[in-house]
């Protein structure tokens, strides 16, 4: 019986610091509110339109990413896109879905990507993009039962309404054979939020700002090495530092280890089938405090891209 109460008090605490986690975001607004990736670099269409196109066939990327594993209400997040060129020249389209759940907020995005690209000379080109969409967003904290404070504290009480914010983002993609360097702001509104309780506001949705690169050196016929590294500004929270090292391994295995500056480190695995099918997996580690609440955080992703007009050398780098 002592044993029982043990864990439903380790329960409720558990909620409670989660419960605690998620009302910083909502009421400072200080939290990074955009997923974080462990395969990013093949996952870059979410928070950059100029990438869609840079396969130059039609493709499916899938992600699911289950964050600090054991963690009751910890964060899953899902994403699909898909991109493809056109009949027209040099433009492509793209569309991305995501569904990110965190405690009590839940948002489904939906956006469409069109870039547009410029060839600098015979190996570099330069694509712009533009993504525009919608969020559906909502919290419900009337539903969670049991949590350690006073039931009638209005912060706690009522939902935020399901809100359907729109929004648009622009961004740009320098890339060759070898390498690319992308700057893009995947939503350029800051949408706001109300508690239908407390008429409560705060933002949504801030403007996040995404630097990307990454360069593929040759170290002998079988092995290529190719360090990246992703960085994130908003405001309000400190700079956020992905760096990442992958070796590719006979043209279809990917193994790599990546960094995220003060937050995790993590592995990485892709396996590359007739450079059409692509399966990774990649898990993370914390650093900080929160790693003794839960057992890691984990990522599958599966791609497929069509054959037909890309005319560089396989498989594609990124």
């Amino acid at each position: 019986m002592e044993m029982k109460q043990f864990r439903k008090i380790k329960k409720q605490k558990t909620k409670f610091l989660l419960l605690l986690v998620l009302m910083l975001e909502l009421t400072l607004g200080y939290a990074q509110q955009e997923p974080s990736f462990a395969q990013y670099n093949f996952n870059t269409q979410i928070i950059n339109p100029a990438y869609a196109g840079t396969w130059e066939n039609l493709g499916f990327m899938a992600l699911g990413r289950n964050q600090w594993v054991g963690m009751e209400g910890a964060p899953k997040t899902y994403t699909l896109s898909v991109q493809s060129p056109t009949r027209f020249r040099n433009v492509s389209v793209g569309f991305n879905i995501m569904s990110d759940k965190a405690g009590f907020e839940n948002r489904i995005l939906l956006n469409l990507d069109y870039s547009y690209r410029l060839q600098v000379n015979n190996d570099m080109f330069l694509r712009l993009g533009i993504k525009g969409g919608i969020t559906s967003y909502r919290v419900n904290f009337s539903e969670y039962i049991g949590y350690p404070g006073d039931p009638a504290d209005p912060m706690f009480m009522g939902d935020i309404d399901k809100k359907i914010l729109p929004n648009f983002g622009i961004g740009s993609y320098f890339y060759g054979e070898r390498y690319y360097f992308g700057l893009s702001i995947p939503k350029i509104l800051q949408n706001n939020i109300d508690n239908n309780y407390t008429n409560y506001s705060t933002s949504a949705e801030l403007r996040h700002y995404f630097l990307i690169g990454g360069y593929v050196y040759d170290i002998s016929d079988d092995v290529q090495f190719k360090p990246t590294i992703l960085t994130r500004i908003v405001w309000g929270a400190p700079v956020i530092f992905d760096l990442s090292a992958n070796f590719l391994l006979r043209d279809y295995i990917w193994l790599g280890a990546n960094y995220r500056l003060g937050d995790s480190f993590g592995f990485v695995a892709q396996w590359i089938f007739d450079n059409q099918l692509r399966i990774g997996y990649g898990v993370e580690f914390s650093t900080s405090a929160m790693g003794s609440l839960h057992s890691g955080t984990h990522e599958v992703m599966v791609s497929y891209e069509l054959t037909g007009r890309r005319r560089w050398s396989s498989p594609r780098m990124f």
